[in-house]
């Protein structure tokens, strides 16, 4: 083992565990004011639940001995076998235990996402048993075809350095059945009505998103290199990228650039660099970013005026839409220059590994929508999952929790 990796791999660990408070914010602040609090406690209840499931069955699931490249089996439940002794099938220079306490991380925040999607509506009993059925039915298994060594996505040769579609894919294609299922919120809502409730908040998260994506990229080198140096490199590039062309757009169509619009843009901009971050150059990074703000600014836009789809803060969008670019862009971008156990795109005369991550973009999207539907709809048989129309009226931080984040 390496005392280097192990220190980079542990700092990588927390600083991605920042991120799921960090998304609370984000989202918080996007919310309107009666749900503020209900929004922040949701990102921690769901990253304290997973924290149990991933050590109880999840992460056996991930990444457990194959069965037939579909799912692992449940010779780590509850950890069994997982200790200081490195897996060496994952990381050999660091401790089994400290790479499920990595990956643990990325289990938390891929279900958060998804909240965003039905914010302001959802009952809080109804959002913890989703959350269960959703890191076990699709996350678990999408993990380990991308990143289990047997996986059957991994074995075609798709590659993923962080989580571009096992994460942002699932997440947000996972919130696009969740909007429709679940419906709109209730009664006129104006934009007005709909401004977010906190600007301060958004930029705090969307600023602490950034810092913990440091983490989340550059930790998935799993060793202090060359490797997670370059990843460092071109996550800031590709979210400052980001940062700009929506900016820019915003200045061109509203006269005015948007402290909201800025922050989001640096989001777009991570998400898209997420599964290219530990393959692709500098220079690509700011053409990935750049694009990331364009399309998912133009799909939030279609959203609003061309669909009566109420996904509340815009998931499919972000994470969904830029999630999709950057799978596709490593293919393109993706050189055996930055890492030689990846492999190279398009732009290096492998045109077939575009073709690759086409695949592993439909299967991740289709599996992780139709399942996060037929979970949704089974819930709804059996319980509401809704609040009334009164206590949404009064608000979910009152309703919900009997709290209030301004007196």
């Amino acid at each position: 083992m390496d005392t280097g990796d192990i220190a980079w791999v542990s700092c990588s660990a927390v600083l991605v565990m920042i991120m799921t408070p960090a998304l609370g914010f984000f989202y918080g602040g996007l919310v309107r004011r009666k749900n503020l609090v209900s929004t922040l406690v949701q990102c921690i209840a769901i990253f304290a639940l997973v924290s149990v499931i991933w050590a109880l069955w999840g992460y056996s699931l991930a990444f457990g001995p194959s069965i037939g490249g579909i799912i692992g089996d449940f010779s780590h439940f509850g950890l069994s076998g997982v200790g200081i002794e490195p897996n060496i099938a994952y990381a050999a220079t660091i401790p089994a235990i400290l790479f499920f306490f990595f990956q643990l991380k990325f289990a938390a925040i891929t279900p958060a996402l998804i909240i965003g999607a039905f914010a302001e509506r959802v009952r809080f009993k109804a959002i913890l048993i989703f959350i269960i059925l959703w890191v076990t039915l699709v996350y678990s298994p999408v993990a380990h075809w991308v990143w289990n060594p047997d996986g059957w996505l991994r074995k075609l040769g798709a590659i993923d350095f962080a989580g571009g579609t096992v994460v942002h894919i699932a997440a947000g294609v996972s919130a696009l059945a969740a909007a429709i299922v679940i419906g709109k919120r209730r009664g006129p809502l104006s934009a007005a009505e709909l401004k977010p409730n906190n600007i301060p908040y958004v930029i705090l998260g969307a600023s602490l998103l950034w810092f913990g994506w440091f983490g989340f990229n550059a930790g998935s080198a799993l060793s202090a290199s060359g490797l997670a140096a370059i990843a460092l490199v071109v996550t800031n590039l590709a979210a400052a990228s980001g940062a700009l062309s929506w900016m820019v757009m915003d200045w061109i169509k509203k006269g005015k650039p948007s402290a909201v619009g800025i922050a989001i843009g640096a989001v777009c901009g991570l998400v898209a660099i997420t599964p290219a971050s530990g393959f692709v150059t500098p220079g690509a990074a700011i053409f990935i970013g750049l694009v990331a703000g364009v399309l998912s600014q133009w799909a939030m836009n279609w959203r609003a005026t061309r669909t009566t789809l109420d996904d509340s803060l815009d998931v499919f969008a972000c994470h969904g839409v830029s999630g999709i670019w950057g799978a596709l862009a490593t293919g393109i971008f993706a050189t055996l220059s930055i890492n030689p156990a990846g492999a190279n795109g398009a732009l290096y005369g492998n045109i077939s590994q575009v073709f690759v991550q086409l695949l592993a973009v439909v299967v991740v999207s289709v599996f992780s929508f139709f399942v996060s539907y037929l979970i949704l709809k089974t819930m709804g048989i059996f319980m509401n999952i809704r609040v009334s129309e009164e206590n949404e009226e009064k608000g979910l931080d009152e309703s919900e929790h009997g709290e209030q984040a301004y007196f």
